[in-house]
């Protein structure tokens, strides 16, 4: 990993030059409030120091070695904080006004800016502070566990982002229920690309009131990201954040060594698995330690697995003038892999926003945002061979001389069927995709009644090149055994580009209580991608020749075969869409009491055969608080009460297929032939989804401000969801707009915070959520059943894709139990064979058969509730912050273990070598060695494979100290930070992590702990 050089070395430097002190006057003085109240506790602080004090009970305070030309920065929970300058005045007496901030911020909506005290639906906005605290690549992983409502699914993989999810799912079609991101105005699928300290804010638009204003984009929820911008009349301000680390992969899943191997082969009563055995002590010797056990004792995982090193940095320079604004950044970030193969991520990151007050009522907008990604994918097939593989082998056997280009070890040479060894695969595969992304906007505002009427027109262009080489360099086991022939060169070429021209009006007036906004425009988007593909065969490859040979010009052969999936190996393909919409929004307000909201967009598109679909909502808020009855409430600062419905399109569901066929038929009537036509269709007529969003919620402030609550209840329905529906007297399937799916689910947030000194300061944060998935019409069909061997069924009144299987009830322990169950004796007369060590099953149906008809749900991916919790606290220069997260109620299939049902000779995880039924009254939960291979006890999907996914883990712990300030004129703020990031996560899964996105765990990816020490620089 490239190190930079340059990281420790200015950390050391400005440790070295913090030394301070400077002689100064003693002030002094009062704390009130606008009615002259006097503020106990009130904070007062030199700024850029650590000099402070606060006031006694009569709100009187008094500061020494303050520095004449200084500035005292005053605060107090509840009220406006205030800087003031000394002057070489000794005596400062400070009134602080009511802090209305809170109700005052302004949230960033969907085509404009909205007073977060007037919002009628749910939104949760995270700032950049909270955002650059996670070490991650992915800016959306610093969301998880902080936004009620929102699932964030980690990936390990470098330069992979989490799975994203919305108050649930709500379509049957994969990905088709991933949320709308808009970056500065312009839409993307993903923000990947996007480098955590270029981020100011992110907003998760949840409700259908909030994000109906962007019509088809919008079932999913709405991710809006402000970039970082500069100030007007702001001095230049140069920042710096850097950090370096070491990923460390956690809860590696242990597995059995050759000793329990070697047992569990013997008593699996395969003779052909115990001659294995001792084929192994025959090739490499036997243990000394145990002479019925090889003398190799591989542990795959701790070999393809490694320590990751990972580093960020970020340079930052805003500022602005009277009239021009400006924010420049440069970032560099780098991931290696966990993997022990070219398995890394690199970007680099460019950006700049410009803002330009071209007159009073002119106003000009240039941003780009330029981003050059370089990933090096893992070997999918490594991580299960490592699981597969035998621990009774080595990586290498230096007896097979002809084997190349390393004499690997081969499973095979053993008698087993399978290779097993991961290595071939990860030393000869390399999978390079280098990705470009290129961000333009460019804005005009216009002032056509000055402070009334606003005119903007915007252009957004997002343009995307992916460039992916994948390399499959031959290898041989020799001796004959398995081997990679052909040198496999594939070049994939993908550009995608979309263009976005908006048009608005906004009119706000206030006329005595009434306030109102009203917003009506326009939306073109022009979309537009094209891939070309490319597989060669047999380019110069071998000792000395590395990646200058890969280029298909130098292939002896150019691929035009199919692969699996019937699709061309070799060719070209394209498509382009166009929508136009027409959107409004109206909010009103009256004495700040009374809220009243809408939107409406109709939109168009070229995508499916109905062109046009009409999105409205509505929304309205009662601020309890206002009202006379409540002023003498003392406790409640704020309290208002929230609702909306509205209807959101979904379009991320693929664009219709299929085609009309006539066939030609001859058939005979008597002894008369006659010819005919016949017609078949498999045409697909698609629209969009539909979502219908009810929302409910309390917003609420006490104390002082210092406890805030937000609690929602959210009804969410998708009608038209597009499913399979098989064909009447026809094969096959078609997708027709025929399903209905509901989610519904409780969010609740409480946060407190607290100035207890002016030295300490802390806060807590709770958010809890539920979600309850609900399939509520398939067309007339019994089920949807998919996944194959892990099976997963939908039927109505319950939840979308859950497993579906076998309940277990115990294990056998004795000939007797197995005499006396009916269902045993029935599989043993067709046939099978049952013995103690087998799983008992649950007969459902009462009909003494264990078959299809006793197949149950057997639970849902998707978690029942998720929480978060945090804290955090200032004491003098020390900061510590700390996040938990968690989940419960979903479960995972254990594919990887449900598979060795299929391959009987690889190895198992120990958790199962330890636990095993072997004997009467060993274990009532796990079977014996034999009984998880017999097709008594895995004919289907059941219990023991499908696992709890719940799970608590210490997300975040981060640890600062700023420096005291330089003295002179040099003065910048420095902070060094330890983080910690998901140092400990407890669950009981038989995984690397509890963290499936689809619940089905065929080896997925290990999600690391992350250990950092970075800097922050402020100048």
């Amino acid at each position: 990993m490239k190190l930079r050089s340059y990281f420790l070395p200015i950390c050391f430097l400005m440790l070295h030059l913090a030394m301070f002190g400077q002689d100064g006057i003693t002030v002094s003085g009062t704390v009130s409030d606008a009615q002259g109240s006097p503020l106990p506790g009130a904070s007062i602080v030199v700024s850029g120091t650590t000099t402070g004090t606060q006031t006694d009970f009569d709100g009187n305070y008094t500061l020494d070695n303050v520095p004449s030309d200084g500035t005292l920065s005053v605060s107090y929970i509840g009220f406006t904080s205030k800087e003031v300058a000394v002057n070489g005045q000794e005596t400062i007496d400070v009134t602080l006004e009511e802090d209305t901030q809170a109700l005052e911020e302004v949230v960033v909506v969907g085509y404009g800016t909205q007073k977060k005290a007037d919002l009628t639906g749910s939104i949760t906005t995270v700032k950049s502070e909270d955002i650059t605290r996670t070490p991650s690549g992915a800016a959306m992983q610093a969301l998880q566990g902080k936004v009620a409502g929102l699932q964030v699914v980690s990936s390990g993989a470098p330069g992979t982002g989490p799975t994203i999810r919305v108050r649930g799912i709500g379509s049957y079609v994969d990905g088709a229920s991933n949320p709308l991101y808009v970056v500065d105005g312009t839409f993307y699928d993903d923000i990947d690309f996007l480098n955590n300290e270029d981020i100011e804010t992110i907003s998760v638009l949840k409700d259908a009131s909030a994000s109906a204003i962007y019509g088809v984009r919008a079932a999913n929820g709405v991710v809006l990201i402000e970039t970082k911008s500069g100030k007007a009349n702001q001095k230049p301000q140069v920042t710096y954040n850097g950090y370096q680390g070491v990923q460390i992969a956690h809860n590696v899943v242990k597995l059995s060594n050759s000793e329990q191997f070697a047992t569990l082969a013997r008593e699996s009563g395969s003779a052909a698995e115990a001659q294995f055995i001792d084929n192994a002590i025959q090739r490499y010797g036997r243990s000394r330690i145990n002479p019925n056990v090889p003398d190799v004792n591989t542990d795959w995982y701790d070999l393809i697995l490694r320590h990751a090193l990972q580093q960020n940095h970020s340079l930052g320079v805003t500022g602005g003038t009277e009239s021009t604004t400006y924010s420049v950044g440069l970032s560099f970030f780098e991931q290696e892999g966990l993997l022990k193969m070219k398995n890394d991520y690199e970007r680099f990151n460019i950006r700049t926003k410009l803002n330009f007050d071209i007159s009073d009522r002119l106003n000009v907008g240039v941003s780009a945002l330029m981003s050059n990604a370089t990933r090096y994918r893992p070997e999918d097939g490594a991580f299960a061979s490592a699981y597969f593989a035998v621990p009774t082998m080595p990586v290498l056997d230096p007896s097979k001389t002809d084997a190349y280009p390393r004499p690997y070890a081969n499973a095979q040479d053993l008698g087993y069927r399978g290779t097993q060894n991961p290595f071939p695969l990860m030393d000869n595969t390399e999978n390079r995709n280098k990705t470009r992304n290129t961000l333009m906007t460019f804005d005009v505002n216009y002032e056509l009644v000055p402070d009334k009427l606003t005119f903007k027109t915007a252009y957004y262009h997002n343009f995307e090149t992916l460039d992916v080489r994948e390399v499959r360099l031959p290898y041989f086991y020799g001796n004959g055994n398995a081997f990679r022939e052909n040198a496999e060169l594939i070049k994939r070429n993908e550009t995608f580009s979309e263009q976005t021209w908006d048009n608005t009006l906004t009119y706000n007036d206030s006329f005595g209580d009434h306030n109102l906004t009203i917003l009506g425009g326009t939306s073109f988007r022009d979309r537009s991608f094209e891939l070309l593909e490319v597989k060669a065969l047999n380019f110069p490859n071998g000792p000395g020749i590395g990646d200058e040979s890969y280029y298909i010009d130098l292939a002896d052969t150019i691929d035009t075969s199919t692969d699996s999936g019937k699709v061309r190996v070799t060719g070209d393909d394209g498509t382009r869409q166009y929508f136009f919409s027409y959107f409004s929004r109206l909010a009103y307000n009256y004495a700040n009491k009374y809220l009243l909201y809408g939107t409406f967009r109709a939109d168009g598109t070229s995508k499916y055969q109905e062109k046009w679909g009409y999105f409205p909502t509505v929304g309205a808020g009662w601020v309890i608080s206002e009202e006379s009855f409540m002023q003498n409430v003392g406790f409640l600062n704020f309290l208002k009460l929230r609702g909306s419905w509205g209807e959101l399109g979904n379009a991320n569901v693929a664009a219709s297929t299929g085609g009309i066929t006539s066939d030609e038929v001859v058939a005979a009537f008597g002894d008369t032939s006659y010819a005919g036509i016949v017609t078949s269709s498999d045409f697909e007529a698609l629209k969009w989804e539909v979502t219908a969003e009810t929302n409910a919620g309390i917003s609420a402030r006490m104390f002082d401000n210092q406890l805030t609550l937000e609690a929602d209840y959210f009804n969410r329905e998708t009608r038209d969801a597009v499913i399979p529906v098989s064909r009447l007297l026809v094969p096959g399937e078609t997708r027709q707009n025929v399903g209905r799916i509901r989610n519904t689910g409780f969010e609740f947030v409480l946060n407190w915070e607290k100035q207890v000194s002016e030295n300490f300061r802390y806060n807590i944060g709770a958010n809890f959520s539920t979600l309850d998935n609900e399939v509520l019409d398939l067309a007339d069909q019994e089920n949807l059943t998919t996944g194959g061997d892990t099976a997963q069924r939908t039927v109505v009144g319950g939840t979308i894709t859950p497993f579906f299987g076998l309940e277990v009830d115990g294990v056998y322990q004795t000939p007797e139990e197995i005499s006396s169950d009916p269902a045993a004796q029935a599989a043993i007369a067709d046939g099978l064979v049952v013995e103690p060590g087998d799983f008992r099953f649950v007969d459902y149906n009462g009909d003494g058969i264990i078959d299809a008809q006793d197949r149950v749900d057997l639970g849902s991916y998707l978690p029942t509730y998720n929480f978060g919790f945090n804290f955090g606290m200032n004491y003098k220069a020390f900061d510590l912050s700390l996040n938990v997260i968690g989940q419960g109620g979903n479960v995972i299939a254990n594919q990887k273990r449900f598979a060795i049902r299929q391959t009987p000779d690889p190895n198992i995880d120990r958790d199962f070598a330890i636990n095993r039924w072997n004997g009467p009254g060993t274990s009532n939960s796990y079977p014996s060695a034999r009984g998880i291979r017999n097709p008594w006890s895995n004919q289907f999907l059941n219990s023991f494979f499908v696992e709890k996914g719940d799970f608590v883990r210490l997300q975040n712990v981060t640890l600062g100290y700023t420096l005291p300030q330089l003295k002179g004129k040099f003065n910048p703020d420095i902070r060094f930070y330890l983080t910690a990031e998901r140092p400990l996560t407890l669950f009981e899964y038989n995984g690397f992590t509890p963290e499936v996105a689809n619940g089905r765990d065929n080896q997925t990816y290990p999600i690391p702990g992350v250990y950092t020490l970075g800097v922050n620089i402020k100048i």
